[in-house]
Protein backbone atom coordinates (compact mmCIF):
# COMPACT_ATOMS: atom_id res chain seq x y z
CA UNK A 1 0.00 0.00 0.00
CA UNK A 2 1.37 3.24 -0.57
CA UNK A 3 -0.04 6.93 0.96
CA UNK A 4 1.12 10.07 2.22
CA UNK A 5 3.50 10.22 4.98
CA UNK A 6 2.94 11.77 8.18
CA UNK A 7 5.34 12.80 10.89
CA UNK A 8 4.44 9.59 12.87
CA UNK A 9 6.46 7.77 10.24
CA UNK A 10 9.42 9.90 9.77
CA UNK A 11 11.55 7.38 12.50
CA UNK A 12 10.38 4.71 10.40
CA UNK A 13 11.34 6.69 6.50
CA UNK A 14 15.14 7.48 8.22
CA UNK A 15 15.79 4.25 9.25
CA UNK A 16 14.99 2.84 5.95
CA UNK A 17 16.71 5.86 4.70
CA UNK A 18 19.82 4.74 6.94
CA UNK A 19 19.96 0.66 5.68
CA UNK A 20 20.58 2.13 2.11
CA UNK A 21 23.21 4.86 2.49
CA UNK A 22 24.30 4.19 6.30
CA UNK A 23 23.83 7.39 8.31
CA UNK A 24 20.44 9.46 9.32
CA UNK A 25 21.98 12.69 7.30
CA UNK A 26 18.77 13.33 5.79
CA UNK A 27 16.57 13.12 8.51
CA UNK A 28 15.77 17.11 8.41
CA UNK A 29 14.97 16.96 4.74
CA UNK A 30 13.01 13.62 5.24
CA UNK A 31 11.06 15.62 8.08
CA UNK A 32 10.49 18.62 5.79
CA UNK A 33 9.20 16.97 2.81
CA UNK A 34 6.80 14.86 5.26
CA UNK A 35 5.14 18.70 6.78
CA UNK A 36 4.39 19.93 2.76
CA UNK A 37 3.23 16.93 1.82
CA UNK A 38 5.90 16.00 -0.42
CA UNK A 39 6.87 12.24 1.06
CA UNK A 40 4.76 8.80 0.20
CA UNK A 41 5.44 5.50 2.01
CA UNK A 42 5.19 2.02 0.87
CA UNK A 43 3.84 -0.18 3.26
CA UNK A 44 4.24 -3.86 3.86
CA UNK A 45 0.96 -4.64 6.30
CA UNK A 46 1.91 -1.49 8.74
CA UNK A 47 5.55 -1.59 8.33
CA UNK A 48 7.49 0.93 6.05
CA UNK A 49 9.22 -0.52 3.53
CA UNK A 50 10.21 2.42 0.98
CA UNK A 51 9.46 5.96 0.62
CA UNK A 52 9.63 8.96 -1.90
CA UNK A 53 10.69 12.32 -1.96
CA UNK A 54 8.95 14.84 -4.72
CA UNK A 55 8.78 18.22 -5.54
CA UNK A 56 8.09 20.62 -7.99
CA UNK A 57 11.05 23.24 -7.81
CA UNK A 58 12.86 21.75 -11.32
CA UNK A 59 11.86 24.31 -13.91
CA UNK A 60 8.30 24.30 -12.48
CA UNK A 61 7.62 20.58 -12.87
CA UNK A 62 7.35 17.62 -11.00
CA UNK A 63 10.83 16.01 -9.58
CA UNK A 64 11.27 12.72 -8.35
CA UNK A 65 14.12 13.50 -6.07
CA UNK A 66 14.62 10.08 -4.02
CA UNK A 67 13.33 7.10 -4.33
CA UNK A 68 14.35 4.39 -1.56
CA UNK A 69 13.55 0.77 -0.68
CA UNK A 70 14.77 -1.34 1.68
CA UNK A 71 17.33 -3.50 0.49
CA UNK A 72 15.20 -6.79 1.70
CA UNK A 73 12.29 -5.59 -0.11
CA UNK A 74 13.43 -4.78 -3.45
CA UNK A 75 12.25 -6.19 -6.60
CA UNK A 76 8.64 -6.33 -5.57
CA UNK A 77 7.14 -3.57 -7.01
CA UNK A 78 7.55 -1.49 -4.42
CA UNK A 79 9.50 1.76 -6.25
CA UNK A 80 7.08 1.15 -9.35
CA UNK A 81 4.31 1.98 -7.07
CA UNK A 82 5.58 5.28 -5.50
CA UNK A 83 6.62 6.57 -8.73
CA UNK A 84 3.23 5.80 -9.77
CA UNK A 85 1.37 7.76 -6.67
CA UNK A 86 3.02 10.43 -7.70
CA UNK A 87 2.18 10.44 -11.28
CA UNK A 88 -1.63 10.14 -10.33
CA UNK A 89 -1.10 13.01 -8.05
CA UNK A 90 1.47 15.38 -9.97
CA UNK A 91 0.48 18.99 -10.75
CA UNK A 92 2.08 19.19 -13.84
CA UNK A 93 2.36 17.43 -17.07
CA UNK A 94 6.07 16.17 -16.73
CA UNK A 95 7.74 14.75 -14.34
CA UNK A 96 11.42 14.33 -13.96
CA UNK A 97 13.89 12.47 -11.74
CA UNK A 98 17.39 11.00 -11.71
CA UNK A 99 19.63 9.03 -10.85
CA UNK A 100 23.65 8.12 -10.91
CA UNK A 101 24.94 6.61 -14.39
CA UNK A 102 25.89 3.36 -12.31
CA UNK A 103 22.45 3.33 -10.74
CA UNK A 104 21.31 0.19 -12.80
CA UNK A 105 18.69 -0.75 -11.00
CA UNK A 106 17.24 2.81 -11.28
CA UNK A 107 17.68 2.94 -14.75
CA UNK A 108 15.38 -0.60 -14.92
CA UNK A 109 12.72 0.81 -12.75
CA UNK A 110 12.53 4.53 -15.10
CA UNK A 111 12.88 2.33 -18.23
CA UNK A 112 9.97 -0.06 -17.10
CA UNK A 113 7.66 2.96 -16.25
CA UNK A 114 8.31 4.65 -19.85
CA UNK A 115 10.80 7.33 -18.59
CA UNK A 116 13.02 8.32 -21.14
CA UNK A 117 16.61 9.67 -20.94
CA UNK A 118 16.57 13.29 -21.10
CA UNK A 119 19.69 14.54 -20.18
CA UNK A 120 23.26 14.08 -18.23
CA UNK A 121 24.53 16.52 -15.62
CA UNK A 122 28.31 16.44 -14.64
CA UNK A 123 29.85 16.87 -11.51
CA UNK A 124 27.30 16.41 -8.93
CA UNK A 125 29.33 12.97 -7.72
CA UNK A 126 33.28 12.80 -8.96
CA UNK A 127 33.21 10.19 -12.50
CA UNK A 128 29.47 9.27 -12.09
CA UNK A 129 27.13 11.48 -13.81
CA UNK A 130 23.56 11.54 -13.17
CA UNK A 131 20.99 10.74 -15.59
CA UNK A 132 17.90 13.29 -15.82
CA UNK A 133 14.81 11.10 -16.73
CA UNK A 134 11.58 12.09 -18.37
CA UNK A 135 7.64 11.22 -18.58
CA UNK A 136 4.70 13.54 -19.71
CA UNK A 137 1.95 12.02 -17.62
CA UNK A 138 -2.25 12.68 -18.08
CA UNK A 139 -3.72 15.76 -16.10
Amino acid sequence: MIRKAHLHDLEAVVAVDKQVIGHDGRKIEIEKAIQQEKCFVALKGEKVVGFLLFHTHFFDCSFISLVMVSPHERRNGYATALIQQVEKIASTEKVFSSTNESNETMHHVFASNGYVRSGVVENLDEGDPEIVYFKRVSQ
